[in-house]
């Protein structure tokens, strides 16, 4: 293997990000690394950038760490933001527009009823601190680690953080990801693929009004993880007979393979094996009550996933549910000033029985005459 320059590396902050400006080359360069297959591991890929420190007993008292405490909040009240620069270009939408999406948490599952009385079950995700971390242009994405050469180079990438956290509990190469964009590091971050118009700036918030009640998403979230499992709980078998010469054959799957010319275990047979922690989506499903005091969407049916994981919510791809969208959304986002009248507490859509309206009324006969 040739060797590299040292400023030649598979990560995507090249040294610090303080210094961007030192550098003739690009911080975003070509991945390294060779291909992953698919695998069911929590080993990050060799491009990532190590998160955590080493823990030890530094002997710290309270007083210490509430000095700490203090001196990353004004680090970050002093640090300035790239917002104060000129914002971007803001596009027009249209049925082709990807927008960023946004990294909230699960709840939980309650139902809703309509004023049909119909009961539904809605999921609860609450979008908590949310910024943009980064913008890459197609041109740059396409150059970037985790590139994929089937998403083309018409769209361009978004990085997301959620969840502020002090700088002191991660490193150093953690926390110069979050420089440009002006804002605390973050526990978890992830990426969108977003459309040339709808570029955004980094350090902006987003938050729960990024969407409209009536809005379509599709949830992203790892199924729950259930380990080794047999093949009655994983594909749902039948299993062996309870009784009459079922020794030792309850809950096996049987024959796995034939004979003649086909002999053999075919690829893909249903076997035991381990269950969950897959990467699933949910598409289509609908918001109908946002509440921006918690930023807490409600949408209809349940999303991958157990509560308290973390979601990843976006427009939703399907066709028929974008061609239903009357009023175009905010772009790239929600921005205060686009509105005049003040924002209410919640928003709830017009099927849906709100609690604090009267669900039966009383007329008195008498006073009618």
């Amino acid at each position: 293997m040739a060797s590299r320059s040292p400023l030649v590396c598979a990560s995507n902050c090249l040294q610090n990000i303080l210094f961007r400006d030192a550098f003739t080359i690009s911080r975003v360069l070509t991945c390294y690394q060779p291909v992953r297959y698919r695998k069911r591991s929590s080993r990050h890929p060799e491009w990532f950038v190590r998160r955590r420190v080493k823990s030890f007993d530094e002997g710290l008292t309270q007083e210490n760490k509430q000095f700490i405490k203090d001196l990353s909040v004004e680090q970050y009240k002093n640090k300035p933001s790239p917002l104060k620069d000129e914002p971007l270009e803001r596009g027009e939408w249209d049925l082709r527009t990807r927008r960023t999406g946004v990294l909230a948490l699960k709840i939980g599952v309650i139902p809703q009823w309509r004023k049909d009385g119909t009961k539904i079950e809605t999921t609860l995700l609450q979008i908590i601190d949310n910024h943009v971390i980064r913008y890459s242009p197609p041109e740059k994405f396409a150059q970037s680690a985790g590139w994929k050469p089937w998403w083309g180079r018409k769209y361009g990438s978004v990085v997301v953080g959620a969840l502020s956290c002090e700088p002191h509990l991660f490193s150093k190469e953690y926390n110069n990801l979050f420089t440009e964009a002006g804002v605390p590091p973050k526990r978890k971050m992830t990426r969108f693929l977003v459309s040339p118009n709808a570029a955004i700036q980094p350090g902006l918030p987003l938050t729960a009004m990024h969407f409209r009640v009536g809005d379509y998403i599709d949830a992203q979230a790892k199924t729950i993880d259930y380990g080794f499992q047999g093949v009655v709980k994983r594909h749902g078998m039948k299993g062996g007979p309870a009784s009459h010469g079922g020794t030792k054959w309850h809950r096996r799957m049987g024959g796995t393979g034939g004979g003649g010319n086909m002999a053999g275990i075919w690829k893909g047979k249903k076997m035991p094996g381990h269950m969950g922690a897959d990467w699933n989506f949910a598409k289509g499903l609908r918001i109908l009550r946002i509440n921006t005091k918690y930023n807490v969407l409600y949408v209809t049916g349940t999303t991958p996933g157990g509560n308290h994981c973390y979601v990843r919510i976006m427009d939703t791809c399907l066709p028929n549910r974008r061609r239903e969208i009357q009023n175009e959304p905010p772009m790239p986002t929600f921005y205060p000033e686009d509105v005049t009248d003040p924002i209410q507490e919640e928003y709830i859509d017009e099927t849906l029985f709100d609690f604090k309206e009267p669900s039966i009324e009383y007329i008195d006969e008498e006073s009618n005459k």
